[in-house]
Parts: structure tokens; C-alpha cells; sequence
């Protein structure tokens, strides 16, 4: 279990160090331009060597997080593309939206999500942080019902990386490498401590459907091709430069947000 366990994790940071996660063309597309379902591919250079720990409870503390900008100010067109007539996911209070377009399926989400995960929860109070699931069709439309049918029941913050590492470290779920079902997924939040038949009864809620319609539409107004993808108040969507790392999408993402502020009369 443990030789299985360790090869699972570089296996994870090989694949998260040269690819994003994409869709193919072997599902329904999400939107005219954009084909769905998922294959890594290895062009994407967007990446990172962090790969999640064997479970939630023994990763590695996180280095402390600086949100002070550095350096030239980001490039569009270089590290970023303006949207057009792009629109904030949630507008809240006026604050600074931060958006993470994921899936749990995706293997470079997983090995994003222990670098991202202590950058979000520091960012100022000013900047709100949403995660968007991405719906690319088969698994993929799965695992962001289940996203929403956690928030729905108030449980995501306990059980957003303990799925992650399900699927990716334990390979108790497929993931994308085959279709869970539902089934398969309710019995994982039973495991977590949630009422199977109660998270059931909100995958199928008319809350969730609009939330996954909302979510779709988004995507496609956005122009995601790709998880992660990084989204600045509707406005900003991170790229990189070639041969950035998610380090790098991370800093950018912090001039992004102070820019921001500063074109509202923040400091």
C-alpha cells in the first residue's frame, strides 16, 4: 500500500509538471469552439512540480504567502488576456473576485490545489475567492454536481482535498480515468460524515442544476479551454508567459488583484 501509495504521487507530479488538464474531442462540447471531455496535454507549459502528500493531514506545511507584487507590471497578451465584456461570477459587496476554474478529475487541479489552497485563504479581505467547476462532459459533469451539491450542504471546506486525494492518491474513485456514477461519489461524502440520501436529494435539487447552469455559461463566456485557469473579476484571465509556472500564474495573479484595487481607488 505504501510502494502503491508513493508511486501514485510522482506519478501525479510527472503528469501535473508537463500538462493542464483540456478537453478532447471524444464528448459533447461545452461550447462551439470548445470540444469536451478530458486527455493531459503535454503543450500546456502553465505547470507545476507540486504534487499532493499521501492525505490531507500529512502535507508538508505550506511556505508563508507574500501578496506584496514584485516586478514589471503583467503583460496582456503575455500573462494574461483581457475579456471582453467578461463579467465578474458572483459579484459580492464590491469585493475583488478570484475565480478558480477546476475539476477534481483533473490531475493537474490536484497537484495545483496544495500551492493554491494557502494563497487563497491568505489573500486580503477585499478579494473573494470562488471555485468555478468546470463541466467538459462524462466525469467531468459528475464531479462538478457533486461540487455543488456539497456546497449546497455546507461541506465543502472538509471535503474538497480529502476527494481529491480519493481519486488522485488512493484511486478509490477513477476520476477521469473511468465513470464513478453518483453512486460511487455519495458513498465517498458518506465516508466524510455527510447523509448519503441528503447529498443524493441536492445533486438533484433545482439549486444545483442552476448553479451548474450558471457554471457552464460562465466557462464558455470566459473562454476557458483548460484546469486549472485563474480569473480575476470576470476581467483577466491568467495564461503565463511560455515556461511560466503555477508559481508564476500565482504572481501575476497578485499584480492582477492589486491593479484592480487600484483602478477602484484601493491601495
Amino acid at each position: 500500500m505504501i510502494a502503491r501509495t508513493l508511486v501514485s504521487v510522482a506519478t501525479l507530479a510527472i503528469v501535473a509538471t508537463l500538462s493542464a488538464c483540456k478537453p478532447s474531442s471524444d464528448t459533447a462540447a461545452p461550447a462551439a469552439s470548445t470540444p469536451a471531455a478530458s486527455t493531459p496535454a503535454a503543450s500546456d507549459t502553465a505547470a507545476n512540480g507540486n504534487a499532493p502528500a499521501s492525505t490531507a493531514s500529512n502535507q508538508p506545511p505550506a511556505p508563508p504567502v507574500s501578496h506584496q507584487p514584485t516586478g514589471p507590471a503583467p503583460v496582456e497578451g503575455k500573462d494574461y488576456v483581457v475579456i471582453a465584456n467578461g463579467q465578474p461570477f458572483e459579484p459580492a459587496d464590491g469585493k475583488i473576485e478570484m475565480v478558480e476554474v477546476f475539476n477534481y478529475v483533473c490531475p493537474a487541479c490536484a497537484a495545483f490545489e496544495p500551492q493554491f489552497a494557502p494563497w487563497a485563504k491568505s489573500l486580503p479581505s477585499d478579494v473573494r475567492v470562488v471555485h468555478v467547476p468546470a463541466l467538459f462532459g462524462r466525469m467531468w459533469d459528475d464531479y462538478a454536481r457533486a461540487y455543488y451539491a456539497a456546497d449546497v450542504l455546507g461541506v465543502t471546506e472538509r471535503t474538497h482535498q480529502p476527494l481529491y486525494d480519493e481519486i488522485h492518491i488512493k484511486q478509490a474513485l477513477k476520476g477521469e480515468r473511468g465513470n464513478d456514477g453518483m453512486d460511487a461519489i455519495a458513498a465517498f461524502y458518506g465516508r466524510q460524515g455527510v447523509d448519503v440520501a441528503q447529498f443524493k436529494s441536492a445533486a438533484t435539487s433545482f439549486a444545483v442544476e442552476g448553479k451548474l447552469a450558471k457554471a457552464k455559461q460562465y466557462i464558455q463566456a470566459e473562454g476557458v479551454e483548460g484546469t486549472p485557469t485563474m480569473i480575476i473579476d470576470g476581467k483577466f484571465r491568467i495564461t503565463g508567459p511560455e515556461g511560466s509556472t503555477r508559481e508564476d500564474q500565482l504572481k501575476i495573479a497578485d499584480k492582477l488583484i492589486a491593479q484592480e484595487r487600484a483602478a477602484r481607488g484601493g491601495h
